[in-house]
């Protein structure tokens, strides 16, 4: 009798290179030419930023397509994942940096509005539980037109209802009060999940502004204005939310969803990985391979790659890591749960060519991980 080695191949996306399934197929490919016999599975993660869509999809569920407005309001189409009441929604789909036209940033008019476009038609197609992969964003508008989206009102002092347009920070220097009659009707019974990968809070030197806002394109003017607005808007919804890690997320989309939907805010991964039913599968495997574009240390705060070698060691399963470059010590690595790590780099120095030849680089990867960690078939 032939035992087959199983190798579960999970890796996340490499940025700037290749998609999470395409690195999965590229490590398949070169583990199957060393090893024949092995049983490969490729189940592609993400830790809630873009990509997030696509690992669902390859797992098997269904890609519905949206016409959605971008984050500066031109019309586009958006994505998200369903099976069954859970949808899967990805932020960076919809209004992410990705989808600025031309890649021009907007830090004070980009908004969320898409987004609440794309979640109300999970709503109306049955959907109940709504994960939130926060990540990519390309606006700082504190979730306030994903919640205009799905109904809310933005009244000033006059009473007025005002629109997620324009200046997003003026605007919401000037909500006093919000009306909450006619959100969504299914708002009421849906559960809503933030699947991120940051605890910031949504104000101060750690909030969405602070950190974020620069990488948007804001500058120090604009940001002083931003944080303004956003303080306002925590007046107006409620400032203990604001505290909460996670409100931060997504230029504060975390604090909307918190206030106003009683989002639960989770690591990322750990919903991926639930949610993918990672923890039965990889009970059964030989080898768990992961990996991103960069292991460093922000991959120990909640990054997919760390994520998923938690729960292979909890599973008593070896895991390695396949990765564009590698910034940590050996023992940083080992500390992490890795029995080893296999950087592009050692093939490629070039950080140009290696983006280039990423999936050949990652066949071969793929080949010396099956000659150092698999068994030979035994008969």
């Amino acid at each position: 009798m032939t035992h087959r080695p199983l190798v579960v191949l999970a890796p996340d996306k490499f940025k700037g290179s290749l998609s999470a399934p395409e690195v999965a197929r590229a490590l398949a490919r070169g583990i199957s030419r060393r090893m024949p016999g092995a049983d490969v599975r490729c189940v592609p993660v993400a830790d809630g930023g873009d990509g997030m869509v696509d690992a669902f999809a390859a797992a098997g569920w269904t890609r519905v397509e949206v016409d959605a407005p971008g984050p500066t309001g031109e019309s586009s189409t958006a994505v998200y994942a369903v099976r069954g009441e859970t949808a899967v929604v990805e932020l960076a789909a919809a209004v992410g940096l990705v989808k600025l036209p031309g890649g021009r940033l907007a830090p004070l008019q980009a908004s969320t509005f898409g987004l609440g476009v794309v979640i109300a038609h999970a709503l109306d197609a049955g959907a109940r539980d709504i994960v939130l992969g926060l990540g990519g964003s390309a606006s700082s508008d504190g979730g306030a037109g994903l919640l205009r989206a799905l109904g809310l009102r933005l009244l000033d002092r006059d009473g007025v209802e005002l629109e997620v347009a324009g200046d997003v920070a003026a605007m919401l220097g000037q909500v006093i009060a919000v009306d909450r009659s006619g959100l969504h009707p299914a708002v009421s019974t849906a559960r809503f999940t933030l699947a991120c990968d940051v605890d910031n809070p949504l104000l101060g030197p750690a909030g969405a502004v602070a950190v974020y806002a620069p990488q948007k394109g804001a500058n120090v003017r604009q940001m002083v204005k931003l944080e303004a607005g956003l303080t306002n808007w925590a007046a107006v919804l409620g400032t203990g939310y604001a505290e909460i890690g996670g409100a931060g997320a997504a230029g504060g989309t975390g604090f909307g969803v918190l206030a106003v939907l009683g989002a639960q805010v989770r690591s990322g991964i750990d919903v991926v990985l639930e949610l993918l039913e990672f923890t039965t599968l990889v009970g059964e495997a030989t080898l768990v391979v992961t990996g991103e574009g960069s292991l460093d240390h922000q991959s120990m705060h909640g990054k997919a790659p760390v994520g998923v070698a938690a729960a292979a060691k909890a599973a008593g399963v070896p895991v390695v890591a396949a990765v564009g470059r590698m910034m940590l010590s050996l023992g940083e690595i080992r500390a992490a749960g890795f029995a080893a790590c296999y950087p592009l780099s050692d093939l490629e120095p070039d950080p140009a060519r290696s983006i280039i030849a990423a999936a050949e680089l990652l066949e071969r990867i793929g080949e010396r991980i099956a000659m150092n960690h698999l068994p030979l078939p035994r008969l």
